[in-house]
């Protein structure tokens, strides 16, 4: 008698990887902390803020961050805006209280007498000018997981400013970030939208603020195309799909549940509007 087959040995489990957008939420009213902004800041949050205009929420995500870190020209925005961005405050004292931490970068962007003020605060100076092979933003972004205080990267999150809108090579250069640094939790952000990557080698829980973001979100492979991607919580669901650049990609999609899952072969971006 021929012996039955063996069958194959199960697909090992992924891990899932949880996200949130809860540091848009407004800041409890009763917070005492002496951060920036009046907020609490937390060990694990680190901001980076890129040559464009700042969001209207940059005052907000600064008091969460335990670290701000401005890429070259950024450390502009930050002189400039921060006092737009608060009008009702003295702008000497705004810009006293809203000083980065460091500067870095090449050095080709930021203004003389801004890295100048700034550097008489204490702010570090980073000059990476001799390396023309990296962003500012990958050179920020390798700074901080080199630097933090955390154990893992995986235990970081990095808010980004500025890194969508502008030139679509710089915006596309930013993108390429996420898919140099995986294991680490990078969140780009511009007033209208917010994206992250979806490692292929977990599966995905988005938990969904619905009084800051939504409904308009999207799922597009990168890196590769994907040849199964499963979804829930959409209007338009995955199940099983393949996804390329000159074919089926998850644009202008619904989000219909608070909680997303996502589970695919390859690295995904995932993007949610932003309300006003």
């Amino acid at each position: 008698m021929a012996l039955a087959p063996t069958p194959p040995p199960p697909a090992p489990q992924r891990p899932t990887m949880r996200h949130s957008s809860a540091f848009l939420l407004p800041l409890p009213s009763s917070s005492s902390s002496p951060a920036p902004g009046g907020g609490p800041a937390d060990a694990s949050v680190a901001l980076v803020v890129l040559n464009q205009p700042l969001p209207r929420f940059a005052p907000l995500l600064w008091s969460r961050a335990a670290v701000r870190v401005c890429a070259d020209g950024g450390a502009n925005r930050v002189f400039d805006g921060m006092p737009e961005l608060l009008p009702g405050q003295d702008a000497v004292e705004v810009r006293e209280r809203y000083k980065p931490d460091v500067i870095k970068g090449d050095m080709d962007s930021v203004r003389p007498e801004v890295k100048e003020y700034y550097s008489n605060l204490g702010t570090k100076i980073v000059d990476e000018s001799h390396d023309q092979d990296t962003t500012d933003l990958h050179k920020c972004i390798a700074f901080i997981a080199k630097n933090s205080p955390v154990a893992g990267k995986s235990n970081i999150c990095i808010l980004v400013l500025g890194a969508l809108g502008g030139r679509f090579d710089h915006e596309m250069g930013n993108i390429n970030v996420l898919h140099l640094f995986p294991n680490i939790n990078i969140v780009l952000l511009s007033d209208d939208c917010l994206i992250f990557l979806l490692p292929r080698t977990h599966s995905h829980e988005i938990h969904i603020e619905r009084s800051i973001e939504g409904p308009h979100c999207g799922l597009i492979p990168i890196g590769m195309p994907s040849t199964s991607t499963t979804t829930t919580g959409l209007r338009w669901n995955l199940d099983n799909n393949s996804m390329s650049y000159g074919g089926l990609i998850s644009t202008s999609n619904i989000v219909e549940e608070d909680k997303v899952t996502v589970t695919s072969d390859s690295d995904l971006i995932w993007t949610i509007s932003l309300q006003k």
